[in-house]
């Protein structure tokens, strides 16, 4: 069994192969060799290893990843695998450790070395592994974290002394900090062209996934191409086939997150008597699954963890003060079971439940040749819960849920559920609605959708859908190349809602009537040259600045007990930043809205200095070595960007935190049906992540002015690749 890899002008591997597992064995090899760093890391993270490779930076992570029992679940998951798609997988795990041994030294492991001594071991990986990093890229992917920091807001403002602020209807208080975002790692885009509006008169489909920006990036361009298929797409470094977006020729597909409420929070009351933990089920005290792990740190002493599980499932938040609880609807639970009682949180992950994580979804995946097919194939997806686009050739546009969706009432899905009430125990999963054909255009991009059988959330973008539908309503006809303007939209609706609390202020100085004035007069569009957006950018982090500040506010800033993995989750200045128009609206909190707004225009222009918004929005993606002191962390140019969070060309910042974007488009892709040849990608780096290498960032000034690359797809275009230790040039043979 053989295969071959050829690479394209911008390094992306096109791998072929006699074989399906000879092909998956290729695909390990390559991505092992483009992306060492990368699936070193994501491997020490799913096995909870990572700060015993770069010190304290990793503990965080590892806590979460044991209280989650990710290791355990990744393990139980492969070990339930049916034999084909466990020799699939086992064909991966093999070239990926073929491929670590022939590839150069990442510079990475030696700046580890360097700054925290020893050595870095490289032992190989376990057969389970790529499953553990399919887990570790959507862990924390799903809206979890969000029902924890709603249960947090609702306990410190039923704990704080504000007056009015305990009086709050809780569902009202949680929804005020969500009218536009969903958290810092959610989102995406997509839209479906039914033939009658492309000028090929094929489907087109095309979208840009959003998560954190990471270094390298999160996906990975590749082809994959046997006597069985012939696929390009975008994969997960570590993870085998193409599971969100793909092109088969035939058929293609794209997804968004569907921002659904599946993994559900539950409130635990739990005991523990001579070692022995309980927990307060609905049915009165219930044992609970403990065991302790040790988390070894390099450099520094190992930490124990007390890994707990009810019959919900793990238990992610501990150390929550103990005392006479109060829910969240301010009801008492009653007398206290027993002394000594703690509150925790538990997740009911859909993985965990089932010992599922959907990997058999991905071979017939690959196999799809009709939208139909795509649509029979995630059948059994497991999470998250996406919303997908399929099409095909013979010209059928599909549009569908994939995932096991937990079914609750709407106001059921903000907050944390009772472990001890009847009401609240779990229920069999949601079966996501039949697909429906598209005969003209579909958005998606994470709004509430129209279709009640499809509304599985809680909180949802207001504005990128309608914005995507606006313009593709603008033209009647639609060819590939278009299509980059819509993945660079600029324009953001909230910068008009926001500005409607300036248009009638009174008793400004002319300076800042002048800023008020020009800023009613923009557009817009938060363009990389635009001055406005810069002025915008300003007064949004004059407000910040000033509501963290009102009583009612600073109040919910106390501890979260979460553990630092989720803090991104509870920074109250992020979230204040996101739900700026809400709070300048509520008097009833003691907000003086106009007053705030009146203040932030003099501030801004007292300082405006003239700048372009692209002058300081610059990426800044993440790295693990950020987060070990005295490392020196790779880098790309700091080019200017457009957009900002809730714009179709999205490259999110944090309101008066940073300016710089840390979560956006982390790729983008154009499928056409018609003719594959005709399709693009792109990234926001590179294919490799090599920084020594040619195609660590070759594609970086693409990805900041929104555009795309070429898709290659005739062999004979592609240069072969020389793979070492082999006679003949291009060829590996494996058994």
């Amino acid at each position: 069994m053989t295969f071959e890899v050829f690479r394209d002008a911008w390094g992306v591997p096109h791998v072929r192969a006699s074989d399906e597992l000879a092909l998956a064995y290729g695909q390990g090899w390559v991505t092992a060799r483009d992306r060492t760093w990368q699936v070193q890391t994501d491997r020490w993270r799913a096995e909870a290893r990572l700060a015993e490779h770069i010190g304290d930076g990793g503990i965080a992570w590892d806590v979460v990843a044991h209280r989650l029992r990710l290791p355990d679940l990744a393990q139980r998951a492969y070990a339930a695998l049916g034999d084909d798609d466990r020799a699939w997988v086992d064909a991966y795990t093999a070239g990926v450790d073929a491929g670590l041994a022939s590839a150069p030294r990442p510079v990475e492991v030696d700046e580890l070395d360097r700054v925290l001594g020893g050595s870095t071991p490289d032992d190989p990986w376990p057969a389970w592994a790529p499953l553990g990093i399919f887990l570790v890229d959507h862990a924390l992917f799903s809206t979890f974290p969000r029902v924890l920091w709603h249960d947090h807001v609702v306990r410190a403002a039923r704990y704080s002394q504000h007056p009015g602020l305990a009086d709050v209807d809780p569902l009202d208080l949680v929804r005020l900090f969500e009218p536009a975002s969903d958290g810092p790692t959610s989102g995406s885009n997509a839209w479906a062209l039914h033939g009658s509006r492309t000028d090929s008169g094929a489907p087109l489909l095309a979208g840009d996934p959003h998560r954190v920006l990471e270094l390298p990036g999160p996906y990975q361009q590749i082809r994959l191409a046997c006597p069985e298929y012939d696929v390009l797409g975008l994969a997960f470094p570590g993870v085998p086939g193409l599971p969100h977006f793909g092109h088969a020729g035939d058929a293609a597909w794209g997804i968004t997150n569907a921002v659904a409420h599946a993994t559900e929070v539950y409130r635990e009351l739990l005991t523990c008597d001579d070692g022995r933990w309980e927990a307060i089920g609905p049915h009165g005290v219930e044992p609970v699954a403990s065991r302790a792990v040790q988390v070894r740190v390099r450099g520094g002493e190992p930490l124990t963890v007390d890994v707990l599980e009810t019959a919900r499932g793990p238990v992610v938040v501990r150390g929550m003060p103990t005392g006479r609880p109060v829910d969240q609807d301010g009801v008492v639970t009653g007398a206290l079971p027993r002394a000594g009682l703690e509150e925790a949180r538990s997740v009911r992950l859909q993985a965990q439940v089932d010992a599922d994580l959907g990997f058999a979804c991905l071979r017939p995946l690959l196999r799809a040749r009709t939208a139909h097919d795509v649509a029979a194939a995630l059948a059994g997806w497991v999470d998250p819960v996406n919303r997908v686009l399929a099409a095909d050739s013979a010209g059928t546009v599909l549009t569908f849920d994939a995932g096991r969706v937990a079914d609750r009432a709407p106001d059921d899905r903000l907050l944390s559920l009772h472990a001890w009430d009847p009401a609240h125990a779990p229920r069999p999963w949601r079966a996501p609605a039949a697909p429906r054909e598209v005969t003209d255009v579909a958005a998606d991009a994470n709004e509430r959708p129209a279709a009640a059988d499809r509304d599985h959330g809680s909180v949802y973008a207001p504005d990128r859908a309608a914005r995507i539908a606006h313009l593709l309503a603008a033209r009647p006809v639609w060819g590939v190349d278009d299509l980059g303007d819509v993945h660079g939209d600029t324009h953001w609706a909230g910068a008009g809602r926001l500005l409607r609390y300036a248009a009638d202020l009174d008793d400004l100085s002319p300076p800042a009537a002048a800023v008020r004035d020009r800023l009613l007069a923009w557009d817009l569009h938060l363009d990389a040259d635009s001055a406005e957006a810069a002025l915008l950018a300003d007064l949004r982090a004059a407000l910040v600045a000033r509501l963290v500040e009102e009583p009612a506010l600073g109040a919910l800033d106390v501890p979260h007990h979460a553990g630092p993995a989720f803090d991104a989750w509870f920074g109250l200045r992020g979230r204040v930043g996101s739900a700026l128009t809400a709070l300048l609206g509520r008097a009833d909190l003691g907000i003086d809205g106009p007053a705030h707004v009146r203040a932030a225009l003099e501030e801004v222009a007292a300082r405006a200095d003239g700048g372009a918004w692209g002058a300081r929005h610059t990426v800044l993606p993440a790295h693990v070595l950020a987060d070990v002191p005295g490392a020196t962390v790779p880098s790309v140019p700091a080019l200017p960007l457009g957009g900002d969070q809730d714009t179709v060309r999205c490259t999110g910042s944090v309101p008066g935190v940073t300016d710089r974007a840390f979560r956006g488009s982390v790729a983008r892709w154009v499928w056409d049906l018609g003719d594959r040849s005709r399709s693009r990608w792109g990234v926001p780096f590179g294919s490799s992540g090599d920084p020594r290498g040619p195609h660590f960032a070759d594609q970086h000034p693409t990805w900041a002015a929104a555009r795309t690359v070429e898709v290659v797809t005739d062999w004979a275009l592609l240069t072969p690749e020389p793979l070492p230790g082999e006679r003949e040039p291009g060829r590996v043979r494996w058994a």
